[in-house]
């Protein structure tokens, strides 16, 4: 997407390896150009690109209790700039890894090209128990299996303490209670309640769907027709109660992930932050939380539309796909199910904050779930928010232009931001544009 990509934006300060290439045949591979060593040789070489920090890591670790596959692995980059090779290779037939890493909301958009393959006949049923059903269903496309899940973006509501106390505000329950709370605060000359950033379209889309909205339905097996529903009652509800939140000066309208943004975050700014899971590991690499702030954060499950029918939603998150460029894709599986996998490497990866895990071994780790997490001055985020929020996500269907459609999103955001347009006009708009566009590019629109 060319709005803000979650997890680059978790990964911004980590250096990207060499931009080299590597290559793979069936008995054994001239492994001098992989940024990684490989150690055992006259084995099968898997090709991967991946950007993790900690992806040596996790690569060494699935080298070392492997003697029948290595693994092969560059770094060509972050997000945008990666899809932007693969596309290149997926229209030249040639260039393209084994096994890619891919945002779980652009795998539509590659398989709908033919260029990643279904792995569900190569060892899904033996891992299937691994993960959960939201999980499986973001990196499938029907009944189809395109990525295996590495991690997650749960959502909560991230506030600051200080000002709760000051103003004497509960963690809200409720999107009533939010915005209640948020004019209390404003009604005493406290500070903005929260944010209504243009461009994080994908936490507007996942509060419509938290209220009832399902965007898109694509069944692959009717590869040219797709439903396209953004102006239902629900994605207009979201639109005017975030609009009518800003238009009343409840909260601000700042573009997130901004050193602007991040400086009101840390002078107390704003009360509470619409965010994932990794955000605690993004505010701390920005500087939240390591000056005059510290210990001044905590998290509460994201508010509902309906206390009695609790919607879990999700931002952000990856997986490792196999490419269809791949000589061995059952070997090229293998990897993908194997990587970030091993308890080692999961550890890692949580105990640093580079990702939140969706493997099932470290979500019911009780290291994990009892964390005392040091940003949120011990509390245990895990127990009390994020690992209930995961496991009661259920999953969402991508749309295969996702781009172009959250493109769209933070164009009609902007006008609600500008006052130029209503939440309910700008659905309107949105579903008109994503609509032609879809029909544009070959698509029958339900």
């Amino acid at each position: 997407m060319k709005t803000k990509r979650i997890l680059a934006t978790v990964t911004m300060l980590a250096a990207g390896a060499g931009l080299v290439a590597c290559s793979s045949d069936e008995g054994g591979s001239d492994a001098s150009n992989c940024t990684n060593t490989i150690s055992k040789q006259n084995v099968p070489v898997v090709t991967m690109w991946g950007w993790y920090p900690n992806t040596q890591l996790v690569v060494d670790n699935f080298n070392k209790q492997h003697d029948d596959v290595q693994v092969c692995w560059t770094n060509v980059g972050q997000g945008s700039d990666e899809y932007d090779k693969f596309q290149t290779a997926i229209s030249a037939g040639t260039g393209a890894p084994d096994v890619i890493m891919v945002e779980a909301d652009r795998i539509p958009t590659f398989q709908i090209q033919g260029a990643l393959v279904d792995i569900k006949k190569y060892g899904y049923d033996a891992v299937k128990a691994n993960y959960g059903e939201g999980a499986w269903k973001d990196v499938s496309v029907g009944d189809a299996v395109y990525g295996v899940p590495v991690d997650g973006g749960p959502m909560g509501m991230i506030y600051r303490k200080d000002i709760f106390d000051k103003y004497q505000i509960t963690p809200p329950k409720t999107w009533a209670e939010y915005e209640q709370a948020a004019q209390k605060v404003k009604d005493a000359g406290g500070p903005l309640f929260g944010d209504l950033g243009a461009n994080v379209p994908a936490v507007l889309m996942a509060l419509q769907i938290q209220k009832g909205a399902s965007p898109f339905t694509f069944d692959p097996a009717q590869p040219k027709s797709i439903g396209v529903k953004l102006n239902d009652q629900a994605s207009k509800d979201v639109l005017d109660y975030w609009g009518g939140l800003a238009k009343k000066g409840l909260v601000g309208t700042q573009d997130q992930f901004t050193p602007e943004y991040i400086s009101g975050v840390i002078g107390g700014n704003y009360a509470t932050y619409i965010s994932a899971a990794w955000a605690p590991g993004y505010l701390t690499g920005a500087g939240v939380g390591k000056g005059q702030d510290t210990g001044k954060f905590a998290v509460a499950p994201l508010p509902q539309w309906e206390v009695n029918n609790p919607v879990q939603v999700n931002w952000g998150g990856s997986a490792f796909s196999v490419t269809k460029q791949a000589k061995k894709p059952e070997l090229a599986a293998k990897v993908a199910y194997g990587l970030y996998a091993d308890k080692e490497s999961l550890t890692d990866g949580w105990t640093n904050q580079i990702i939140f895990p969706l493997n099932l071994t470290a979500l019911n780790d009780p290291a994990f779930i009892d964390l005392k997490v040091a940003f949120f001055d011990g509390q245990q985020a895990n127990k009390e928010v994020y690992v209930p929020a995961a496991n009661g996500y259920k999953g969402v269907a991508y749309a295969p232009f996702g781009q172009y459609y959250l493109d769209a999103m933070t164009k009609q955001i902007s006008e609600i931001i500008k006052g130029s347009t209503s939440g309910s006009q700008a659905a309107d708009k949105l579903q008109d544009d994503v609509a032609k566009y879809a029909k544009e590019q070959g698509f029958t629109v339900r």
